[in-house]
């Protein structure tokens, strides 16, 4: 009996001893971090895939984009949602593959050459826009030596 005595004491003498070199701020956390299943489950989980962040876009790049962004609002804004559409997936297309891209925009300008407004006001801005994005996309083109722009 006094054999069992002695070795609870010298148990709880060391335990003290332990959390004495640990200190209890760092004891706390040891024993709160033992008590969590959640991670066993984590572990079974798929990880969630990392966000990747958009390399930096050339400013000409950039210009093209919000020209496009810019001519694919007002097209929408008039009812003509398919065009606007097509020049959203070509500008969409241009952060993964940029030549392609470029080229997509190419001949959904020629399509809006079709588009007729019957306002002149509205026909004015049309022209301005698109030829805002023209010139854009045709820098664009220069710049990364692509085939000549050929004007319409």
């Amino acid at each position: 009996m006094l054999d069992g005595v002695v070795a609870a004491i010298v148990v709880l003498l060391v335990g003290a001893g332990v959390l004495i070199i640990l200190g209890p701020r760092n004891v706390v956390r040891r024993i709160a971090s033992l008590r969590r299943p959640n991670k066993i489950a984590a572990l079974f989980e798929p990880r969630r895939p990392r966000e990747v962040m958009p390399s930096a876009l050339n400013p000409k790049t950039q210009r093209v984009l919000v020209a496009a962004a810019r001519l694919a609002t007002w097209m929408r804004g008039h009812g003509h949602e398919e065009v606007a559409r097509e020049i959203r997936s070509a500008a969409a297309r241009m952060t993964g593959n940029e030549p392609a891209g470029l080229y997509a925009l190419q001949t959904t300008l020629r399509r809006i050459r079709v588009v007729n407004i019957s306002d002149s006001p509205s026909q004015e801005r049309l022209k301005a826009l698109v030829a805002e994005l023209r010139t854009a996309v045709q820098d664009r083109f220069e710049q990364l030596e692509l085939l000549p722009f050929r004007r319409p």
